[in-house]
């Protein structure tokens, strides 16, 4: 049933607001992400498809990329917002701002209380997927346009209950940070990676070590980040150069797309603003003798520290996980 719902608009305190948009702009301004460099139309070598020479594995490397759909059965609107609850289910909610202002944040925030921080497109009324990473219980969708500088004020605000159909869901489909589809290089090149793999053991070691090894940290991108900052995994995956959000937004992607369950995590690692990602397999086994799967928990992967890090350091550093600690998860 379509429900419409008219919001009058609403300010807002500002200091409380942008608690959470100052949170989530500290990645982008800290050094874990930057600017796009122009997309290499030519993958470097080493990034060709090797399956010819390999022996195939046991397992099913076909992606299986999940597409978020707006169908229409449950919608809340009004003039500034239209938010498509049709599949929250599934772990996401489709959000389109159809107002006029030039400056729009959209908040989430989750039977958990944390509060997540988006931007919103504003040139075209465009669909954009959030996930629901929070588990089930009630989800509060704000929307809010900027007034000057950093005053902003409510135009739509709606309560969302949510019963996940599975609480792996919001980690398979793509979001507004993890954003991948099946024609994405990046996806086919995990296919690659995943081709002689017998298990999901295999498949994250295989993608991890493809990363860690091919990937270098760029320095200069971290220095010239821009606030609003989303990855581009394909570029990451051309240019061969990245920063935390892309080292982790890539090698989620490509998980995801070969049916893991991976969450693109944010906080801090020791004093830094960072992202890494936690990966849920049921497997059992180490990938290059540090990262632990138990079969029962997520397990934590920084593929960042470990294209840039000493092995000795690096495993005393990851450990048991307690120099990490989460504020965001996507």
């Amino acid at each position: 049933m379509k429900k419409k719902t008219f919001f009058p608009r609403k300010n807002i305190n500002t200091a409380r607001l942008l608690s959470g948009v100052i949170a989530c702009s500290m990645l982008l301004l800290s050094g874990c992400s930057g600017t796009s460099s122009p997309l290499d139309a030519i993958v470097k070598s080493g990034d060709t498809s090797d399956s010819e020479t390999l022996e195939k594995g046991s397992r099913d490397n076909t992606p299986v990329c999940l597409m978020p759909e707006a169908p229409g059965y449950v919608v809340y609107s009004n003039d500034y917002t239209r938010v498509d609850a049709s599949n929250v289910a599934e772990g996401y909610v489709v959000v389109c701002y159809t107002g006029v202002s030039e400056k729009v944040k959209l908040q989430i925030t989750g039977p958990d209380e944390t509060t997540y921080t988006y931007s919103l497109t504003v040139d075209v009324p465009t669909e954009e997927v959030f996930p629901l990473q929070s588990g089930d219980g009630e989800y509060m969708v704000n929307v809010y346009e900027n007034i000057e500088k950093n005053q902003y004020t409510m135009v739509f605000t709606q309560p969302i209950q949510v019963t996940l159909n599975d609480e792996f869901r919001p980690f398979l489909y793509p979001n507004q940070y993890v954003a991948f589809d099946a024609g994405k290089r990046a996806i086919a090149k995990c296919a690659d990676l995943s081709y002689s793999c017998n298990n999901d053991l295999d498949v994250v070691s295989a993608v991890y070590n493809y990363v860690i090894n091919n990937i270098e940290y760029d320095y200069e991108e971290a220095e010239s980040v821009q606030s609003g900052y989303l990855p581009d995994i394909d570029e990451v995956l051309a240019t061969k150069k990245g920063i935390c959000l892309d080292y982790a937004a890539l090698m989620t992607s490509m998980l995801r797309s070969q049916r893991i369950p991976t969450r693109m995590e944010v906080g801090y690692a020791g004093t830094a603003y960072h992202a890494w990602l936690s990966t849920y397999i049921e497997d059992i086994g180490w990938v290059n003798g540090m990262i632990q799967f138990d079969g029962k928990t997520w397990s934590l992967m920084d593929p960042t520290f470990a294209s840039t890090t000493d092995t000795e350091k690096l495993r005393s550093f990851i450990g048991d996980g307690k120099n990490y600690s989460v504020k965001y998860i996507y």
